[in-house]
């Protein structure tokens, strides 16, 4: 069972005697199992209908106990399962009429299946198929060719992904809510690619080296490169916006 921190940041104060988490908070709780989650995925799937957290006479999100073990069951379906939020709403609205239902069979779709409802074996640590990735994001064949056309998601081989287009799918799918169509986001695409042509000539003399430490080496050091763009590519846009962000 999750356990709920007695403080942390985010909208409001952290607590109240009430017990009830801000969503910072909550985001603390949950990245004890989640390193990858943030703010912006809760407020995703509150606005999914997965979670309704309380709101303060100021607009501050509250969240109870019970919120935040729903969030960790949708993640947790999510990440082991790789269910489209269709299944984990259903499955969810089983469990509150009493029902336990099990989860989906992992099975390949046929012909005619909806890509949606596609839910195959747990995909490795680096690779994803088509079918997991549709069922992840939660999207059909149509918005999965759309992005590819735009070069914003981009197969590795026949069918097969990188697995962090699970991750930008999430990201486009929450951008598109606010009316950013793939269209908009060539730029930032073609930026990323900037970014990751100057780390890849870094680090190309390690991957050159004769000695094997060295090369190894390579990894940890495309990792430390990769964490510190990210980091000033987010300063920079907050920066330009003049905001400051949890």
């Amino acid at each position: 069972m999750l356990q709920t921190p007695s403080g942390g940041a985010g909208d409001g104060a952290a607590a109240t005697d009430t017990g009830l988490l801000s969503i910072g908070a909550v985001l603390s709780v949950l990245r004890e199992e989640f390193p990858e989650v943030t703010i912006s995925k809760i407020r995703f799937l509150e606005s999914e209908g997965l979670v309704e957290p309380r709101r303060t006479p100021s607009g501050y999100r509250k969240f109870s106990a019970e919120d935040v073990e729903r969030l960790g069951h949708v993640l947790r379906m999510q990440r082991d399962h790789y269910l489209p939020l269709k299944v984990i709403r259903e499955h969810l609205a089983a469990m509150e009429r009493g029902e336990a239902p099990p989860l989906p069979a992992l099975s390949r779709p046929g012909d005619g299946e909806d890509p949606a409802e596609c839910v195959l074996e747990k995909p490795t640590a680096a690779r994803i198929g088509r079918c997991q990735l549709l069922a992840a994001a939660g999207v059909d064949e149509q918005r999965l060719a759309e992005w590819e056309s735009y070069g914003l998601l981009v197969p590795v081989g026949d069918g097969v992904y990188d697995a962090e287009a699970v991750t930008v799918a999430g990201l486009l799918m929450e951008l598109g809510r606010y009316g950013i169509e793939p269209r908009h986001l060539r730029a930032m695409k073609a930026a990323a690619e900037r970014e990751a042509g100057l780390v890849e000539q870094v680090v190309a003399p390690l991957r050159r080296h004769r000695n094997p430490q060295t090369r190894a080496h390579a990894e940890d050091r495309t990792k430390e490169l990769a964490g510190l763009t990210m980091k000033l590519h987010a300063a920079l846009v907050r920066s330009a916006l003049g905001v400051r962000l949890p």
